[in-house]
């Protein structure tokens, strides 16, 4: 079995290949990362879990760039495969973009952790000793400003990126286990400095030239772009540090 990784970039994907796991791109576009996702499900080997995992946008405002959130509600692994009813995958455990503000859907509203993960999910929960645990959201666009951070905080989530939403409702569609890997890139006291937000092309590759045009348009931006990039540098860092931190986990998880 493989396990499918939902990202948005390039790099990210980059740092999240490995034995056995595929990384999807989404580049941005919520549509074509789920499209890609069914079709890998049908192309490839059997999928036993779907991750979505790379940057994020904090909303917790303890959170700082480099921190790792874990959202393993969906666990525990080896529960059953079983392919869900017509209908029975609005009934689990999801978050979905709902008008402005993402509602939840599913079974329990509890923080942190799985109540009782598995034995592979402990092990998780152990050889990160420093993550936060608790509920990730994604949306369909990036999270700019420090007011729009705070209207998704009131959901009692942690971090919002722009893929955990789909790669969950694609592995709740099939009957797949879930869970999402994210690290903090801007936190929650931050508005994005408009380069940043013109800065990934399609395919997830940078788009350079787009934020150079954007920064020279408006200069005055380039203090928080500077530290916009070291902050992303951060989880870029923590995110492969993490990876590399579970690699021998996964086969376990899939045994």
């Amino acid at each position: 079995m493989v396990i499918l990784i939902a990202c948005g970039l390039q790099r990210e994907a980059k740092i999240v290949e490995g034995a056995g796991i595929i990384p999807v791109i989404g580049g941005g576009d919520s549509a074509g990362l789920e499209q890609n996702l069914e079709n890998h499900i049908e192309l490839f080997p059997p999928v036993g879990l779907i991750i979505s995992s790379g940057i994020a946008g904090a909303l917790d405002p303890a959170l700082v760039a480099g921190d790792v959130v874990i959202d393993m509600k969906p666990l525990p692994f080896r529960s059953s495969a079983a392919v869900l009813s017509p209908g029975q995958d609005e009934r689990r455990q999801n978050w979905v973009e709902v008008g402005a503000v993402p509602k939840r859907v599913g079974l329990d509203e509890t923080e942190g952790p799985h109540p009782n993960p598995s034995p592979e999910g402990e092990g998780l929960i152990a050889a990160l000793p420093h993550a936060h645990f608790g509920l990730i959201i994604g949306q369909d666009h990036i999270a700019v400003t420090i007011a729009e951070k705070a209207t998704l905080a009131a959901t009692g989530a942690l971090a919002v990126d722009m893929e955990t939403h789909i790669a969950a409702r694609v592995a709740a569609r099939h009957g797949l286990p879930f869970m999402a890997i994210r690290t903090i890139s801007d936190t929650a006291h931050e508005t994005l400095p408009p380069a940043a937000l013109v800065g990934m092309n399609p395919d997830g590759s940078m788009a350079l030239g787009r934020v150079l045009v954007s920064l020279a348009r408006r200069p005055g931006q380039l203090p928080a772009l500077i530290r916009t990039g070291k902050s992303a540098e951060a989880a870029f860092k923590s995110l492969a540090e993490v990876h590399r931190t579970l690699a021998p986990l996964w086969p376990a998880l899939l045994a």
